[in-house]
């Protein structure tokens, strides 16, 4: 550690290089339930580019593991650094660096929250529409795993509002690449490249970020179903419909039922609707003018009708804020009761139903517990395993991938594959793609220092 710090001693000031028990224990993880933390040899917090260059410089020339560090609210592993390496953490570069609304753009900073860049948004009734469902987390962390969340039915997932970014790559040298320009070809897309490489390809320290307009009106309907398959039949339906929802949701009865006791929520559902319903729908519709939010809810709801809904419930808009909420929080809500795993496939949205039916059959198959819920608008799925025997949780997850990617599917929708899901795909994958994918590594990171055991 002594060798290390005398290394790095020229990056950064010396208040900002850590080592030894100055490194605090939660740079070692981040909220990935079956990852083991890992001390890192040193922790740095550059405050600009040049710094994140000089670091880079030094680690390459000493073949030096790095690994990116935002606010460590990742599910997958991929900021868990390696052992005796060395952590960037962007805490320092969280400036929120323009935002201009004439081309309705935001030049961000790494370390700049979800939340922060909301606050600064709200006043000029603009908004970043990218919420993955924890507030907390950071844009680079978002711009690494190709973060989604529960409007990605409406607005899409990052890499749709991400059109530039700074780089700086393993050599310590510094590009740019997009700006603010809505198109172009020239070139390969190196934006699209980086976004969703979890680090492994370069060190974000800048990103250009699409805004849109602020919209100030908004219902949340709730529509209880007998079975899942009445939830995810609907989806498409309420899709084509024209209404283009902001959230489409499907929650079933158990995580329904873990989410709003822990949150404390009685949305008023009647007892014996409550017997009957074995999954959820939430639909949110917002809009610019009241009266239209209100006809596109009165569709949704004499649709879902139609397609043999329970009932439909319009809930006021404190009771809707937190049933959203509550679903944003659903993975604490897993954590909190013990849960061994979570997975988050895609699936085309059509095959939801087939998709859910599988699931069901691996969990009964190996005897677990597999509640969830999801972003029905778009296919992606999340699960919580619970199943404390190692063999079997593995032969599930195995399964439940399977079933995914048999329907045409994506082992992770937004989660990444970290450390953890590596394997998996690694296995499934096509073998000729994830070569591919190792020369693009090398000609970005020859010495392969960048994140070494995530993704490959």
């Amino acid at each position: 550690m002594g060798d290390l710090a005398e290394l790095l001693a020229d990056t950064v000031p010396a208040e900002h290089l850590l080592v030894g028990d100055a490194v605090n224990e939660d740079y070692a993880h981040d909220e990935a339930l079956t990852a083991t933390p890992v001390r890192p040899g040193a922790v740095v917090r550059p405050g600009s580019t040049e710094e994140v260059a000089a670091v880079l410089r030094v680690a390459d020339a000493h073949g030096l593991p790095v690994t990116a560090r935002g606010s460590g609210t990742g599910l997958s592993g991929a900021c868990i650094p390696v052992d005796g390496g060395i952590v960037v953490s962007f805490e320092r570069m969280n400036q929120v660096l323009e935002i201009d609304t004439d081309n309705h753009m935001a030049v961000v900073q790494p370390g700049v929250t979800l939340d922060e860049l909301d606050q600064q948004l709200a006043p000029l009734d603009l908004v970043y529409p990218v919420f993955p469902g924890e507030y907390s987390a950071s844009l680079g962390g978002n711009v690494n795993t190709n973060a989604g969340g529960m409007r990605a039915v409406k607005y899409g997932v990052t890499r749709h509002h991400v059109i530039g970014l700074e780089l700086v790559l393993a050599s310590g040298d510094v590009i740019r690449t997009g700006g603010k320009v809505v198109k172009a070809t020239a070139g390969y897309d190196l934006t699209q490249l980086v976004l969703g490489s979890e680090g492994t390809l370069a060190l974000v320290t800048e990103a250009t970020l699409k805004l849109y307009p602020r919209q100030h009106h908004a219902a949340t309907v709730l529509v209880p179903f007998a079975t899942l398959e009445g939830v995810s039949t609907a989806v498409p339906r309420i899709v084509a419909s024209g209404v283009g929802p902001l959230i489409l949701e499907y929650i079933d009865l158990l995580t329904m039922a873990v989410i709003t006791a822990q949150a404390g929520l009685d949305l008023g559902i009647p007892e014996d609707v409550k017997e009957k319903a074995l999954a959820y729908l939430v639909v949110v519709i917002e809009g610019t003018q009241e009266d239209r939010v209100e006809a596109d809810v009165g569709q949704v709801a004499e649709l879902v009708s139609e397609l043999g809904a329970e009932d439909v419930y319009v809930l006021p808009s404190h009771a809707g804020a937190q049933l959203i909420d509550a679903r944003e929080k659903a993975f604490w809500a897993a954590k909190a009761n013990d849960a061994d795993d979570i997975i988050d496939v895609v699936v085309p949205r059509a095959s939801m139903p087939e998709y859910l039916a599988a699931v069901a059959e691996v969990a009964a198959e190996h005897e677990a517990w597999v509640p969830g819920c999801g972003h029905a608008g778009d296919g992606n799925v999340h699960l919580s395993v619970f199943q404390k025997d190692p063999e079997k949780r593995d032969a599930i997850m195995r399964g439940i991938i399977s079933a995914g990617l048999a329907l045409g599917g994506a082992i992770s929708g937004e989660h990444g594959l970290g450390t953890e899901k590596k394997k998996y795909f690694l296995e499934f994958e096509d073998p000729v793609k994830i070569e591919l994918m190792r020369r693009i590594k090398a000609g970005f990171d020859p010495n392969g220092i960048l994140n070494p055991g995530t993704v490959l």
